[in-house]
Formats: structure tokens, C-alpha cells, sequence
């Protein structure tokens, strides 16, 4: 079809992969032994053919899973079988449009559409991939089959969920809580034991899509980008979904305990898809995100496209014991990158180290996302490392691997899944996470492409 021709969210490593597989991979170098579990990916992988327009987030849902035992990586593919996934598969073809449920094809008519595309994580005892829009989606610890959705988080829950290292408690919101144009948010908490308690309902300032937020220590943390959803613009035939630069980007700060009102923070407009990590100095509370100029993949209001580009490192910070409702903001990376990863056992406290891929080639002047290179900043010394694929070659999000539970921070393997191009084959790197310039002590190679995705994590064995 003419999509697959154009769409590059169709093409080279975003084309969709259509076979479950298992492997035992093959190894240069050599996998530590002393590392036990699974590194995890998935990403937006449609069964069939789409229907047009296509946008990549709206794919089904794919894990890839990477086990480490004994010095031996094994690898299996497989969808996430959603209700969607069921009901197309039994059809035998695609029934569901990316954004526009006008085009969907009639017997979707009354059915769920819910991709569980996005993030992949285990909590409580369960394997829940993710996709902000829906609740979460339980998979089958061993085999990656399907359980269904969890409903007690309500009808959608962030793909980006923060895990507090101190009480495991799992701290999720939720936009558009009441429907895809409306602004209110709700803020959750799950214990260890899987019990999930409602903490916050309120009103943004407008309807808008926000893909990630953070904790602190005592607060969260939720920005709300001029990225706006507006129900008038889709009954117009003009975009739902849709990059305003004259509106603020707006900071929620409230209590983690649900107590106090909510304040609003005010800067000027920039997008975040992905932050770093956020903490507590005193009254100020600082947060590390990854901003752009402007929303990638989306329209301004009047259908015209935006610039493309690449986000970079900066540091919002708000004062809580002052009246002023500014949102400083400060550069803190002049490298054009995504996917900002941490060591997730300093999440809500001052962290030292992050890892994220980048564009050392300059070659986002158009979509889709390229990164060509791993970054590790040491933001102590102020040192930034560089590791630069080949020409050619891409990469995905990094992972970051402790190399034990009480390891000092960023001490690990940082995992990365690159694509060969040449070959049109993957493989998974593994790198010394405090020496990514040295190269990888590890890769492990696939027959296969593993499609560019969004996010991964590791369980450990």
C-alpha cells in the first residue's frame, strides 16, 4: 500500500517484523557470568498492513526479550496480544485508524483498541507492558503470553510509571482521565503487594498528551506541554492532537501523599517526551529533562508541519517556599539525543550518571529518529563520553544493568540493541556502563532485525 511506501515509521528498521522467534545467540566477547535475567524491549509492531494515515504509536506491541544465564543469551520475540491484536488477527487484516476513529473499519465498531506498545516493567509480582491511553497489560512472566488488562489503575495509566527505591511503591498518573479531550489528571500509588490507592484527581490548565512525569523524594512532578488535545479541532476534520507555541509549558508540584493543593509552574513552550530524574535541595526541587523546541510527529493546529529535531539536556528548577510561579530553566547538553536512562535505584534522589543515545551526524533535519551514537555524562565532573556506531548503524534506547542490587551508582553494563544496516540485522551491545567510549565488552548477534521500539528494562534473575 502507498503508507508502507512513504511512511518512514514503515521502512528500514521501523518496518514491522511479522514472526515470533527464539535463539541462542551467538557471542563476541565474552557475557558475564554473574549476570542473571532478562533485558526487556518492545516497541510498535503492526500485524497487518495499517491503515492510513499511520503514526508509529499506535502499533501493536511487540516484547523482545534478551536472557541472560551462566554466560549464554538467549533471545524470543513476541506480540502483545491484546484484545485489538485478537480481533485483527481473527479478521486478518488491519480495523483500527492511528488517531481518527472515523476511518476505523466497521466490525472495530464497539471494540477495544488498546496497544500495550510502550514501556515494559515488572511490579508486584507481575510483567505489565504499557501504553499511556490504556491500563496496563499482564504478561506471562516465562513466555511473554497474555493475562489482560488490570483495571484497579482505572481506563489508562502513564507507559512511564516511577519506581520509588526506598518503599517500592510504584507512583503513576494519568491524563485525559475522563476521556481523550479532557484535562483532568490523576495521580496513583501501588504498593508492594500490588494495592493501588487514587491519591489526586485535578484539572490541567488545558487537555494535553504527556508522556512522562517525575518524583522526588516528596513530590511529583507533572509538566503539561502545549502538546493539546481539542475535540472542536477534531470534529473540524483538523488535527486532534496538536503542537499551540503560544501556550506555556506548564509544572504540576504536589505532595506525594496526595496532601495540599496542587501548584502550577510556568515556563515557556518546550516539549518533554522523556526526563532524567528530579530531586529536593532545601525549598527548590530540580529536574533534569530532555526539551524541544517543539513537538516532534505532530501538527501545529492548522495542519502545518513543525521543524524537526532532536531534544536536549536541561534543568527545570522551582522554588516551593517562594510565591513566584517561574519555571527556571537551564541548558545543561548542547548534543541532540532521546531516550535518557539513569540508574533507576537513584530515582527521586540527586543522581550522578546518565546515559542517553544521540546524534553526532546531524541527521535529524527530518523524521523519523535517528541516533548514531551512546552518550554516559558524568555530571559530577562534568565529563561527557561518547561511543559512535559505525556509519550507518543506529541504535536504541540504552538500559542501564546494575551490576548488583547494593552496587555503588552506574556501576554496570549499559545495554544497547543496534541496528547493522548493511546487514539489516540487530545486535545487542553490552558495555562497561562507567567506560562507554571504550566500546562494548559484549555483542550478541541476532539473525534477525529487532525493529526500532521506545523503551526497555531489566528484571533481574
Amino acid at each position: 500500500m502507498d503508507d508502507l511506501a512513504i511512511n518512514p515509521y514503515l521502512a528500514g528498521n521501523f518496518a514491522p517484523l511479522r514472526s515470533e522467534n527464539d535463539f541462542t545467540l551467538e557471542i563476541a566477547g565474552e557475557a558475564p557470568r554473574d549476570l542473571h535475567g532478562r533485558l526487556l524491549r518492545i516497541g510498535p509492531n503492526p500485524q497487518f498492513d495499517p491503515l492510513e494515515p499511520f503514526h508509529w504509536f499506535t502499533g501493536d506491541g511487540m516484547v523482545h526479550a534478551f536472557c541472560f544465564d551462566d554466560g549464554v543469551v538467549t533471545y524470543l520475540n513476541r506480540y502483545v496480544e491484546t484484545p485489538r491484536w485478537r480481533l485483527e488477527n481473527q479478521a486478518g487484516r488491519a480495523l483500527f485508524a492511528s488517531f481518527d476513529p472515523s476511518r476505523n473499519d466497521p466490525l472495530a465498531e464497539g471494540h477495544d483498541s488498546g496497544v500495550a506498545n510502550t514501556s515494559v516493567i515488572q511490579h508486584a509480582g507481575r510483567l505489565l507492558a504499557l501504553n499511556e491511553s490504556y491500563p496496563p497489560f499482564e504478561l506471562t512472566g516465562e513466555g511473554l503470553r497474555p493475562v489482560g488488562y488490570l483495571t484497579g489503575y482505572g481506563p489508562r495509566m502513564t507507559a512511564h510509571p516511577k519506581c520509588d527505591p526506598v518503599t517500592g511503591e510504584l507512583h503513576w498518573f494519568a491524563y485525559g482521565a475522563a476521556g481523550p479531550f479532557d484535562p483532568t489528571i490523576t495521580y496513583g500509588v501501588t504498593d508492594r503487594a500490588g494495592r493501588t490507592e487514587v491519591r489526586k484527581r485535578f484539572d490541567a490548565p488545558h487537555a494535553s498528551m504527556i508522556h512522562d512525569f517525575m518524583i522526588s523524594e516528596n513530590y511529583v512532578l507533572i509538566p503539561v506541554p502545549p502538546l493539546t488535545a481539542s475535540r472542536e479541532r477534531a470534529e473540524k476534520g483538523a488535527p486532534p492532537i496538536a503542537w499551540e507555541p503560544d501556550l506555556p509549558t506548564w509544572l504540576a508540584v504536589f505532595r506525594k501523599d496526595g496532601r495540599g493543593e496542587v501548584r502550577w509552574f510556568r515556563g515557556e513552550a518546550a516539549h518533554v517526551f522523556h526526563v532524567v530524574n528530579a530531586w529536593e535541595e532545601g525549598d527548590q526541587i530540580h529536574a533534569d529533562v530532555f526539551l524541544y523546541p517543539s513537538a516532534p510527529m505532530f501538527p501545529l493546529a492548522d495542519g502545518s508541519p513543525v521543524k524537526h529535531s532532536l531534544a536536549r539536556l536541561h534543568r527545570w528548577t522551582v522554588n516551593c517556599g517562594s510565591a513566584s510561579d517561574e519555571l527556571l530553566c537551564q541548558p545543561l547538553d548542547d548534543l541532540d539525543g532521546e531516550f535518557p536512562r539513569l540508574d533507576e535505584r537513584w530515582t527521586g534522589r540527586r543522581h550522578r550518571h546518565l546515559w542517553y543515545g544521540a546524534d553526532t551526524a546531524d541527521q535529524n533535519r527530518s523524521e523519523p529518529i535517528r541516533l548514531n551514537s551512546l552518550v554516559h555524562l558524568d555530571q559530577r565532573l562534568g565529563r561527557r563520553t561518547i561511543f559512535e556506531l559505525p556509519e550507518g548503524d543506529l541504535t536504541s534506547e540504552p538500559v542501564f544493568i546494575p551490576r548488583r542490587a547494593d552496587a555503588p551508582e552506574g556501576d554496570g553494563w549499559l545495554s544497547a540493541v543496534i541496528w547493522r544496516w548493511a546487514e539489516n540485522r540487530s545486535d545487542l551491545l553490552l558495555f562497561n556502563a562507567m567506560d562507554v567510549g571504550a566500546g562494548p565488552v559484549m555483542t550478541a548477534r541476532l539473525p534477525q532485525r529487532v525493529p526500532f521500539g521506545f523503551h526497555g528494562t531489566w528484571v533481574p534473575g
